[in-house]
C-alpha cells in the first residue's frame, strides 16, 4: 500500500479560505444521509425539512441527532416541544424531499407545500411522513449550540433525540429478520449544490471485524 508525497497533496487552512470553486468540507464526508426531521410549533402547526449534518450516534438507547445552521423552525420546535420524527428519504421522495427545504414562512405547512401526507405518530405530537418507509419517534435529549476552538459559541445547534419508536415497511425485512438497506432506496448528499447519491446491491461489500488477540 503506497502514500502520497507532500507535492501530490492540495492543502489550505479552513479560517483562511479554501481557495477552491466550492468548500470540498461536504464532499469529503459523503456522501451523508439526510436528516428528513417533522416537528410540531406550540401552535400545532407542522414543519418538515431535511438536515444534511445527520447521523446515528449511539445504540443503546438509540440516539439520532442532526445540525441546523441556523436558529430554525425545527429547532425551535423541538426545543419548545422536546419531540421530533425523523423519516427516510428515499429516491422516489427526492423531489418532495427536496420541496421541504424551501424558505417558507414559519406558519407555512412544508407538508402539504411539498405534496406529501402528516401521519399521526403514536408516542409524540410531530408527525411521520406517511410516504416514507421508515420513521424514528424522538424524544429530545439535548441541544448543544455549537463552539469553536477558542470557546466562542458559533450559530449552530447539535440536536440530539433517543429513538423510541421505529416504524418499517414490512418489504423492508427480509424473511430474516434483516433490513435491506438498498431496497430502500435511500438518497444520501454530497458535495456541491445540488449533488445526490443512491446506493445498490452491486457496491456492497462485506468485512468482518478482526479478533481481539487479548
Amino acid at each position: 500500500m503506497g502514500y502520497l508525497s507532500v507535492s501530490e497533496f492540495y492543502y489550505y487552512q479552513p479560517e483562511v479560505g479554501h481557495g477552491l470553486g466550492h468548500d470540498p468540507l461536504n464532499a469529503i464526508i459523503g456522501p451523508r444521509p439526510i436528516g428528513w426531521i417533522s416537528s410540531i410549533s406550540a401552535q400545532g402547526e407542522f414543519n418538515l425539512a431535511p438536515y444534511s449534518f445527520f447521523n446515528c450516534f449511539n445504540y443503546h438507547p438509540p440516539i439520532i441527532g442532526f445540525a441546523s445552521v441556523g436558529w430554525k423552525d425545527s429547532v425551535a420546535n423541538i426545543s419548545a416541544g422536546g419531540e421530533f420524527v425523523w423519516n427516510l428519504a428515499t429516491r422516489p421522495l427526492a423531489e418532495a424531499m427536496n420541496q421541504t427545504s424551501a424558505a417558507l414562512p414559519s406558519d407555512a405547512d412544508e407538508f402539504q407545500f411539498a405534496g406529501l401526507t402528516p401521519l399521526a405518530s403514536r408516542h409524540i405530537r410531530p408527525p411521520r411522513v406517511a410516504e416514507s418507509p421508515v420513521s424514528f419517534e424522538c424524544q429530545l435529549t439535548q441541544c448543544v449550540q455549537l463552539q469553536n476552538r477558542a470557546g466562542e459559541v458559533i450559530p449552530t445547534w447539535l440536536v440530539l433525540g433517543e429513538v423510541i419508536a421505529v416504524h418499517i415497511a414490512s418489504h423492508l425485512l427480509d424473511e430474516h429478520g434483516v433490513y435491506q438497506t438498498a431496497l430502500a432506496q435511500p438518497i444520501l448528499r454530497a458535495g456541491g449544490p445540488s449533488a445526490y447519491y443512491g446506493i445498490s446491491e452491486a457496491q456492497r461489500f462485506d468485512l468482518l471485524r478482526p479478533q481481539s488477540t487479548r
